[in-house]
């Protein structure tokens, strides 16, 4: 890789990621263009580093929201962390499951049967584009009903966090976008679903990104002087700079159109986006 395409990927990464579009879908398609394997264990943590950037951007632009609604008092805290804690213990029952049964029913579980084999596979990242598109659009719309604006509890987070484990396996269906969507049809409040979205991709990174060093690592396990990992592991950490500053101009843009009532309007783009990838995927990309 050279540098002007870590920073295309940096910037297509942070604009949208913390866009309910599905950035990796987008990061994909980017890297398939640029003539890169996007299921290769270079590239996998290439994008696991861009999603590091996007997750350093959030901290940056909820912290003071953070402060205010999840740290002002020690009960506010227990009650926020709990239903974090229930959201992620879901999402990993969910996304493991999910995991083992890709890998050992639908991959066989051959020797390079790994969940990331699915990442190149342009019709199943055109399908869920437009699956999550259909809920952000449905969502949105209900939204528009519906203007309780509760807060999460943690039957919500039961739901939010299972949403979210269907998430990972499947590039193209938008983490945040499913996760915002399921908040708001369950009648929590656009601000709060956003900022409870956020903080459980703060929660889900590192754990992604550890097991992603760990795939590198394995594929390159010859590898033992510290200059081989350094230019291993520089296209990541240059593209997470990028997709810092892009993920946080993206998330500006989000809290606006949100408080527009613009929410479905994302859905539109990701059925848009859907038609492209499948295009794309005919043209033999």
């Amino acid at each position: 890789m050279n540098f002007l395409q870590i920073i295309l990927l940096g910037l297509v990464q942070g604009a949208a990621e913390l866009l309910p579009v599905s950035s990796s879908a987008h990061v994909i398609i980017a890297e398939k263009l640029m003539g890169l394997d996007p299921s290769s264990p270079e590239m996998t943590f290439v994008l696991v580093m861009l999603h590091t950037g996007t997750m350093f951007a959030v901290i940056v632009y909820f912290w003071n929201a953070w402060r205010e609604h999840y740290f002002s008092s020690v009960a506010l805290f227990r009650r926020v962390a709990m239903n974090v804690v229930i959201a992620t213990i879901i999402t990993a029952i969910v996304g493991l499951t999910l995991q083992l049964l890709i890998e050992k029913v639908f991959l066989q579980g051959g020797p390079k049967a790994e969940v990331e084999a699915l990442f190149s596979q342009l019709p199943l990242i055109g399908g869920a584009l437009f699956a999550v598109g259909l809920l952000i659009i449905y969502s949105g719309i209900r939204q528009e009903r519906n203007r309780r604006g509760a807060d999460v509890e943690p039957r919500q987070a039961c739901s939010i966090g299972a949403v979210q484990g269907l998430c990972l396996p499947f590039r193209g269906f938008s983490r945040s976008g499913a996760t915002i969507s399921t908040g708001l049809l369950l009648g929590v409040g656009q601000r709060r679903m956003e900022e409870f979205s956020f903080a459980l991709a703060v929660v889900l990174t590192p754990p992604v990104i550890a097991r992603e060093l760990w795939r590198l690592f394995k594929a390159h396990s010859e590898t033992n002087h510290p200059s081989q990992w350094l230019h291993l592991a520089w296209p990541g950490l240059f593209g997470m700079v990028c997709s810092f500053v892009a993920g946080w101009l993206g998330l500006r843009l989000l809290s606006r159109w949100l408080e527009a009532g613009r929410w479905k309007f994302f859905g539109y783009y990701c059925l848009v986006a859907a038609m492209v990838v499948f295009a794309l995927g005919l043209a033999g990309f």
